[in-house]
Parts: structure tokens; sequence; C-alpha cells
């Protein structure tokens, strides 16, 4: 299936998606569910920003607050204090390098954008657990990141149940899609969830037909990077699902993937390259 070219709107410039972009994931948590992405001390916060900006990396997103099944609830205060001070730490780092906010709460994503310059909302909820975030984002008039969650971080692995769930992930985004367009939002990057309230088989059921959310119109975001959806199924840890990572990555990229979300920035930069030139006799 033929695909035309998606583009989205940073930090003021319009950037073609026909290769896709790699965005780095930086944590400022205590508890994220892959330990060795956790960035606490000003140092690791300064050099994990280097490092996604060196191996290829066209968006930072920051992180204060676990989504791993069974994680925790931050307050709000707690969540902003964490992103303001990783916030002046990156921009020290990296001076105006496009950030993305992870974060499901309308205040801290106006506060990120108002205050420092974040280029893109990245919300894991869908607009579900904060009712002002879609009109934040239409003030904010900044990208927005909508994915699919059943159910919420503390009980979305709960026995998870569809009985479509393809259908019933495309008809969920295409409603909310429809939402932000009457609001005025038409930047909008679409993320099917994966490992949130899916089942291992929901997972790669949504990964082997992720080239039909391409019919939504809006550009497609994979964050795949050493989940449970790799570690369950090859009987291993997330420190050792690398090489799970960058199959499914390339997979994904080759069913038009527009941007990958991930923890190791230079492989999936790799995978990019690779796929493109790949897609060049295809």
């Amino acid at each position: 299936m033929k695909q035309t070219t998606a583009s989205i709107n940073l930090a003021g410039n319009l950037v073609q998606l026909d290769k896709p972009l790699v965005m780095g994931i930086l944590n400022v948590t205590p508890d994220s569910f892959y330990p060795a992405s956790r960035t606490e001390g000003d140092a690791e916060i300064a050099a994990r920003a280097k490092q996604i900006i060196d191996e290829g990396g066209s968006i930072i997103d920051i992180g204060a607050y676990s989504s791993r099944p069974g994680a925790d609830d931050v307050p709000p205060e707690e969540e902003m204090r964490r992103l303001a001070h990783a916030l002046r730490i990156i921009r020290q780092a990296v001076g105006d390098a496009v950030c993305s906010v992870d974060t499901f709460r309308a205040d801290v994503a106006r506060m990120c954008v108002e205050e420092y310059g974040v280029a893109m909302v990245n919300d894991i909820s869908g607009g579900e657990l904060d009712g002002a975030m879609f009109d934040t984002v239409a003030r904010l008039k900044v990208p927005y990141v909508l994915m699919h969650m059943k159910g919420t971080p503390k009980d979305m692995q709960h026995d998870p149940a569809y009985e479509d769930v393809l259908g019933e992930v495309m008809q969920y985004l295409a409603g909310k899609v429809a939402t932000l367009n009457d609001k005025g939002v038409s930047d909008i990057v679409i993320d099917p969830g994966f490992g949130f309230g899916k089942t291992l088989d929901d997972n790669y059921r949504l990964m082997a037909h992720l080239d039909l959310f391409k019919e939504l119109g809006c550009p497609l975001l994979v964050g795949v990077s050493r989940k449970s959806m790799i570690c369950k199924l090859l009987g291993i840890t997330a420190d050792d699902a690398l090489n799970g990572t960058t199959a499914l990555d390339t997979f994904a990229l080759m069913k038009g993937a527009d941007i990958l979300r991930v923890h190791d920035v230079r492989q999936a930069v790799e995978a990019v390259e690779i796929t493109g030139k790949l897609k060049q006799f295809g």
C-alpha cells in the first residue's frame, strides 16, 4: 500500500517524514521498567540528552511519571518539579534540541511548553486521564501524540480483553482524532499503545497489521523498546531485549512507522537507514 508523505510541525519547523524520526527516551523517574533508562542525577541527565542527539535522535522524549504496569502514582507537583529540573539541564546541555514531554496532565504539559519550549505533548491516555488535555493542546498549538490505552497504568494489564483488538483500537483513535480536529488540533501523531492494556497476542496482532493505521491520515509512532511483548515471547529480561527491539522496529518501519520511540537511539537510526535503502527498490 503506497503511503503519502506525512509531516509534522516541530518547534516552528515543518518536518517532512519521508525519512522516519527517532525519539530517544529520557526518564527522570526512579522506577521505570528498564532500570538502565533511569537518569536521576544532573550529570546523567545531561549525558543522556547529548547521547540521544549525538547518536542521531531527532526528539528527546522526557518523562517523570513511570507508566509501567502497576506503577505508583506521582503527585502533579513532583512530576512538575522533576521535569522543570531536567529541562533546565537539557537546555544547558543540548541547547534548542527538540523535546517532547511524556505526560497525561494538562497543567504539566502547559508548563513544559510555555516555560521550557517543549515542542510536543506525548499523552499515554489519549486525554482520558485529564479532561482538560485536548483544550490545552489546542491552545498550546503543539503536536499531540494520541495513544490508545485500556485502563490506567495501575490496572491496564489486569486481564485486558477485546472482541477485535485491531478494530477497537482503530475506532478509538479515529474518534479521538475527530474530536481533536473539531477543537482545531491538526498536528496529531497516533500511537497504538503497544503494551498498554494488551495481551501478548494483541500486541503482535496490532504490529502485524500496523499499516492499516495509516488510513487514519496521521503520522504513526511506534514504541516497543525493550517491552514485555519481546521479553515474554523470548523468555528474557529488558536488559537483553535490544535485538528483539531492533527486529520489531525494522518491521514497523517497513509497515509505515514515522517515528520510533526507543531507548537505544543508534540502533534505531541504523534501522531507519537500512529500511530506507530497501524501500528505494521496493
